[in-house]
């Protein structure tokens, strides 16, 4: 057999291969690495090269476009030498996750609209005659003329504030600084607050600080902003301390229910606030006394328990939250370290369902403003669905449950350092292979890792249709323990916890019943507006969880309907986002006021159709196979012993 050189890019010497050989073994012999998480299988793509030169056999294109066949581009696992070839090796991609964000500000682009003048809170340089026998103003009043004349309208403040203004104003000589928050700045008679009074004159160049929260139901994030530039400072993140009482909303609920429950909820909540205050304010070098404004965000329950006002009516008939729009409150009222007299502005909800998060959502994913027919959904324990066009917008959110997020799963887990993010399993054999975050030994499986472990289980035939498992499959990762079947992923001697990690077909019934519930959810809120799956336009996913699911696998299983993916969008967390704007821009959160006002609410509990379409989806990937005809013909081509 004839040898022939393989040079790589990034080999000084090339390599001398018999003809025939593929060229990741190729890049192997010469001490490259190629990222191959599918084991070699040509089913993930990750493998990509470059042939710049020379003559190669393509076994499969599979994850190439013609584009990139033309452009010279080959899978390193299926593609062989057949002379002297020269290869670009791509740089390899690297994945490590952590919930903590360490992204820089710089991933956050200052909105073009922003302006300093835009946001509400101001400082305000304040030269005051001092009293005089003939002139024995109150100091009060006096200090609110003083406002008037540089454009403040009628102005409140709390009894800690007017205790320090004597004193600081006779203490400064009658020249001091006043933080003032005021809705509208060009309204001379909208209300305002004044937040503080402090000595002297502030460096106008000195930061003025903000913060936008989404209390996500697994994840809180804080965005700390210069309010002066609308940068953003440091981003933040931490697990809800609230899930050491429950994994869902309905679960939270019935704690909070609990003798001492609701004010424990509150607490775990802002001692996780807190912490990513401190956290945050660490970084940018302030104080988190001197964070001014916080706008808030999260789903209806999130809100409720944050301000420990009762949640159960969300979940009883006829399913109706005690307060969608929160009136503005203060830091001290709430025990945030923050400023005391901090403004918190919680955001406006829709429904006992579908909170603030999917209304900021809605308008930092920019659907608020589009005329395509925009279907948007953040994915998490509670599947919150909007469906329509800036012209209008129905509604409505399914108890999806917190599956794909690692609970209701024997190994499940969250998305840190050691959950098997993906799985690619080798049909002729059913061995698999994954990915772990981080590169170290696997602990469990979070919920990219899951969906894509779903699929392939039911692509290659280890589960059929129903999920159940076939018990008769020539391989011991299939097998019985305790009376009931399940597959192996990875065997004890391979994971961190010595530990077998499996998923049985209980953990299975948990994964399909999640994306039943998703799928159905979003097929009737179409089906109540007289339109079909196929009239969407763009799919927009928000949700940090959605940013890692693989758009093939959630189609397969029936998660995401069976259309083009170039119709489907991840925009990571839409909620935070949005709170971000309305942190920036007065005219922002009435926008997201207006958005919540004109979304119509539909209650799925109370709808047929929504049992009669769970029941149709509780199936891989649906009852009506004809819905999605691209798996259909994958599992054909599979069968036949076609490729892809």
């Amino acid at each position: 057999m004839t040898d022939v050189k393989v040079f790589f890019d990034r080999s000084d010497l090339p390599i001398l291969v018999p003809v025939g050989t593929l060229l990741s073994e190729a890049a192997r012999l010469a001490g490259l690495d190629l990222n191959q998480p599918c084991g070699g299988q040509g089913r993930c793509g990750r493998c990509a090269v470059q042939v710049t030169e020379g003559e190669v056999r393509r076994r499969s294109t599979l994850r190439l476009t013609d584009q990139d066949v033309a452009d010279g581009y080959a899978l390193a696992c299926q593609t062989v030498v057949e002379g002297v070839v020269r290869v670009v090796i791509p740089v390899q991609e690297k994945v490590e996750r952590r919930l903590t964000s360490d992204r820089t500000a710089a991933e956050v682009q200052v909105p073009e609209w922003y302006s300093p003048q835009k946001q509400s809170v101001r400082r305000l340089w304040l030269s005051l005659n001092p009293p005089s026998v003939d002139d024995q103003t109150d100091d009060w009043s006096r200090l609110q003329t003083a406002l008037r004349q540089v454009g403040v309208g009628p102005v409140q403040a709390s009894l800690p504030v007017l205790r320090r203004i004597g004193p600081v104003l006779r203490a400064q000589n009658w020249q001091v600084t006043a933080l003032v928050d005021q809705e509208a700045w060009d309204c001379p008679d909208c209300p305002a607050r004044l937040i503080d009074l402090q000595p002297g004159q502030v460096v106008t160049d000195q930061p003025l600080w903000g913060a936008a929260i989404d209390i996500g139901t697994t994840t809180v994030s804080l965005w700390l902003v210069d309010l002066l530039t609308g940068r953003v400072v440091a981003q933040v993140a931490e697990y809800n301390g609230q899930i050491m009482r429950g994994e869902d909303v309905i679960s939270r609920i019935i704690y909070a229910t609990k003798a001492g429950g609701e004010q424990e909820m509150q607490q775990r909540v802002v001692e996780t606030i807190n912490t990513l205050i401190e956290r945050a304010c660490k970084r940018a070098g302030c104080q988190g006394e001197q964070i001014m404004k916080a706008t808030f965000t999260g789903n209806s329950t999130m809100i409720h328990l944050f301000l420990a006002i009762p949640a159960a009516s969300i979940r009883l008939a006829p399913f109706v939250p005690i307060i969608n729009q929160v009136p503005t409150l203060t830091a001290a009222e709430l025990g945030l370290h923050m400023h005391p007299e901090a403004t918190v502005d919680c955001l406006p909800g829709v429904a006992s369902y579908v909170g603030a998060d999917i209304s900021a959502g809605v308008l930092s994913s920019g659907m608020a403003e589009t005329d395509l027919v925009t279907l948007f959904m953040d994915v998490g324990t509670n599947g919150e669905i909007v469906l329509g066009t800036r012209e209008w917008m129905v509604t409505c959110a399914c108890s999806a449950g917190p599956a794909f997020e690692g609970a209701g799963v024997a190994n499940g887990m969250r998305a840190t350092q050691g959950a098997i993010e993906e799985v690619w399993i080798n049909a002729d054999n059913y061995e698999p292979h994954y990915r772990v975050i981080g590169g170290s030994k696997p602990k469990g499986i979070c919920g990219s890792g899951l969906i894509s472990l779903l699929a392939e289980l039911f692509m290659t035939g280890v589960i059929d249709r129903s999920g159940g498992i076939n018990a008769n499959l020539p391989t011991p990762r299939v097998r019985q323990r305790e009376g009931r079947t399940e597959y192996v992923v990875a065997w004890a001697s391979e994971t961190a916890t010595a530990e077998d990690i499996t998923i049985t077909r209980v953990d299975i019934d948990n994964l399909v019943r999640t994306k039943a519930a998703i799928y159905a959810g979003y097929t009737v809120l179409a089906q109540n507006v007289g339109l079909t799956l196929d009239v969407v336009e763009q799919f927009l996913i928000g949700g940090s969880f959605g940013k890692y699911i693989n758009v093939e696998k959630a189609i397969q299983i029936g998660l995401l309907p069976d259309m083009p993916w170039e119709k489907f969008q991840f925009l990571g967390n839409t909620s935070v986002r949005g709170a971000y704007f309305a942190l920036l821009d007065h005219q922002q959160r009435k926008r997201i006021h207006e958005i919540a006002g004109r979304m119509t609410y539909i209650e799925l509990s109370a709808d047929n159709q929504f049992y009669e379409a769970f029941m149709s989806a509780m199936f891989l990937p649906h009852t009506e196979m004809q819905l999605f005809p691209s798996v259909a013909e994958e599992l054909r081509v599979g069968s036949t012993g076609g490729s892809g």
